[in-house]
């Protein structure tokens, strides 16, 4: 009985192997196939991040070197053809570097072009957005720069001390002095914002006749650092 019952079973095996060995052998090969493919496009994929990576790092090296001109041609392709991340950070930098070198409108171009890319990540494009009004405020319709920074000038923003001082300025030269020192004096108390931010903020807020101090031995510590970074720096 054992033996017709293996026999029987190596008949089936047997037949089914004639019937679906084949579809299964096809199927196999296209598994092996399509996981290969995708090994080699992540490898790829990573090569490619790997080299935008460096193109960026060694841009950086040359902006801060002062060689603005060679950082922009290191990543006039990246700001063309990378990845969304990388393109943008090379539009940023491209956009300082032409701030640097006296280029305004190319400089301004970039910052909106990054700005005006729904693809791009948001906090890069809040920062073009400070950094293209901080760079044309004069020329600007103050009208424009609260329109523009207004919803990053609240608390809740991680942008709040840079783009409210910007809208603060806009409220003064539009003759809204209590907007203006109502937000300096917010800016100053808010301890997320940077003690530089906080410090302006504060001395304007006062001459303007706004109380902006709370802890006065803080305040007099943080005027002592201000003090010590313009020494350092000069």
């Amino acid at each position: 009985m054992r033996e017709v019952d293996e026999a029987v079973r190596t008949d089936e095996v047997t037949n089914a192997f004639r019937k679906y060995g084949v579809t299964a052998g096809v199927i196999i090969v296209l598994g092996l196939a399509g996981l290969a493919g995708y090994l080699y496009w992540q490898d790829q994929s990573e090569s490619a991040l790997e080299e935008q990576s460096e193109t960026l790092i060694q841009a950086i090296d040359e902006f801060e070197a002062g060689n603005f001109q060679i950082a922009d041609e290191e990543l006039a392709l990246l700001s063309e053809t990378g990845s969304p991340g990388a393109m943008t950070s090379a539009q940023m930098l491209r956009a300082a570097a032409a701030l640097a070198e006296g280029r305004q409108e190319d400089s301004l171009a970039l910052y909106q072009r990054v700005v005006d890319n729904a693809d791009a990540p948001q906090a890069m494009r809040d920062a073009a957005n400070i950094r293209y009004v901080a760079a044309n405020f004069d020329a600007m319709d103050k009208q424009e720069v609260i329109t523009r920074l207004g919803p990053l000038a609240n608390a809740d923003s991680a942008w709040f001390g840079s783009a409210g001082e910007l809208v603060a300025m806009a409220y003064l030269e539009t003759g809204r002095d209590e907007d203006a020192g109502r937000l300096l004096v917010e800016i100053a108390k808010n301890e997320d914002v940077p003690a530089t931010i906080r410090a302006r903020s504060r001395q304007l807020a006062g001459f303007m006749g706004f109380d902006a101090i709370e802890d006065v031995e803080e305040t007099l510590a943080e005027m002592r650092i201000d003090d010590e970074s313009v020494a350092a720096a000069q």
